[in-house]
């Protein structure tokens, strides 16, 4: 829509709104305000069979179209808007974003706030035997987002479901957690969990009890340690969701960790979802490799490193 056919909307808008009575056209103090002119009298639209709807700004074309007016290198253009998943080419009306754009921009934080503020499927956990513990969260989403210490601790119960449920010392822990994205774990475990679990009996290596902790933070690794004394801790964690990119999920790991560890004495493999991120079959694989190569050395983090 150019701006010729913008102002003639906007006139026959506000002609049809002094026509129906739902506003008045300014008066001065003591005037009487003329009658709106009757509709019979109001020329034809310039604009008649215009349409005002917008195409779907989150398909992948859509996403990938240049909205830049009069590019200097088109071709340039599109080629650098599809190696990057960046906000480039999205034009301006004025000073600000032009409809599309701010229209996409409110769909993608949507799919954000939509990961970040739901459950990850109850029927996904039951499919795999997890049981659920969790962490000193009492005031839900809200708490966990404000409280992050909070999210690496254990609350009571869930300490003594492990104790009773859980097998003591064996080689891997696997532990699955909502983190930041109940999107990431439901787009990604169906795939990366049976890989471990397979991996880790063909390593000829023992694996515990499996199982869910709501509102985790990494940190929780420390307290899931000093329970049930496993060589390695494996937490599958949902990552903080970007603008329209909830499902990608992270594998942090330690080598018998305890209070008072830190990044430095974890590794993680990050990004793991399809399509632009690392194959969580493949992620799958890896992490088996990198729990040998902990138990090997009997380090994690940077001292696994400097072990090398």
């Amino acid at each position: 829509m150019n701006d010729t056919q913008l102002n003639a909307l906007i006139e026959e808008v506000i002609r049809e709104l002094h026509a129906t009575g739902a506003i008045k056209p300014p008066t001065t103090q003591g005037a009487v305000a003329p009658p709106p002119p009757p509709s019979v009298s109001r020329p034809p639209s310039p604009v008649s069979g215009l349409h005002i709807d917008l195409p779907d700004p989150t398909t992948p074309a859509a996403r990938l179209t240049p909205h830049v007016k009069n590019p200097k290198d088109a071709q340039g253009l599109r080629a650098l808007m599809a190696s990057t998943t960046a906000r480039i080419g999205v034009g301006r009306a004025g000073p600000r974003y032009r409809t599309s754009s701010l229209l996409l921009f409110q769909g993608d934080h949507a799919v954000t706030q939509d990961a970040l503020y739901r459950d990850v499927d109850q029927k996904l956990l039951d499919e795999f035997n997890l049981f659920t513990v969790q962490t000193k969260i009492t005031g839900g989403k809200q708490e966990y987002l404000l409280r992050p210490d909070l999210g690496r601790l254990l609350n009571d119960e869930a300490k003594r479901l492990i104790n009773d449920k859980c097998q003591k010392n064996v080689n891997v822990q696997l532990v699955v957690g909502d983190g930041l994205s109940a999107a990431a774990v439901e787009a990604n475990l169906r795939q990366m969990f049976p890989v471990i679990q397979q991996g880790v009996k063909s390593a000829g290596l023992t694996l515990g009890t499996p199982f869910f902790v709501k509102y985790a933070r990494v940190g929780v690794m420390n307290d899931i340690g000093d329970l049930i004394k496993p060589d390695v801790v494996i937490l599958l964690i949902g990552e903080r969701p970007g603008l329209g990119r909830a499902e990608s999920m992270s594998a942090y790991m330690g080598y018998k960790p305890k209070y008072g560890d830190t990044d430095a004495d974890r590794d993680v493999v990050c990004n793991i979802f399809e399509n632009g991120g690392t194959n969580p079959l493949e992620a799958g694989a890896f992490v088996v490799q990198i729990a040998q190569k902990m138990r090997k050395h009997e380090a994690s983090g940077v001292k696994l490193k400097l072990a090398k």
